[in-house]
């Protein structure tokens, strides 16, 4: 198993600032940069590549335009959903643009993710 990477700070800024123009939401992921629409994830940065969201036709044609995209494996789990972008998208502003602008369209009409509430630390107890 791979040893986990530091998202890159780099592209944590780069994709902070295409981001900007977007009602999204920031937090950190396991200490990446991570931003969600309605409770949902978006796009985020993970070790030295760029994850989006994308429903499965988008995923496609993002494969089929671009080779060297991958599904999102994080610890060689796929998650379903997303995709990771090629350095050729992210050095391209113009394709970079259209695929956050596809992911947040896909993101948006999702409904609302609601929080889970926390569950107590404490343990339960159980009666005799």
């Amino acid at each position: 198993m791979r040893k986990w990477k530091k998202a890159s700070e780099e592209l944590g800024e780069l994709v902070g600032e295409y981001v900007a123009e977007y009602d999204a939401e920031f937090r950190k992921m396991f200490g990446s940069p991570v931003h969600f629409v309605k409770g949902n994830m978006f796009v985020g940065v993970h070790g030295d590549g760029i994850m989006l969201r994308l429903k499965e036709e988008d995923q496609q044609k993002l494969y089929a335009e671009h080779d060297e995209a991958t599904p999102f494996t994080p610890n060689g789990r796929r998650m379903r959903e997303y995709a990771i972008l090629p350095p050729s998208v992210y050095d391209d502003e113009m394709e970079l643009r259209k695929w956050l602008d596809i992911s947040y369209t896909y993101v948006s009409s999702l409904p609302k993710k609601e929080k889970k509430e926390k569950t107590s630390k404490k343990t339960k107890r159980t009666k005799d």
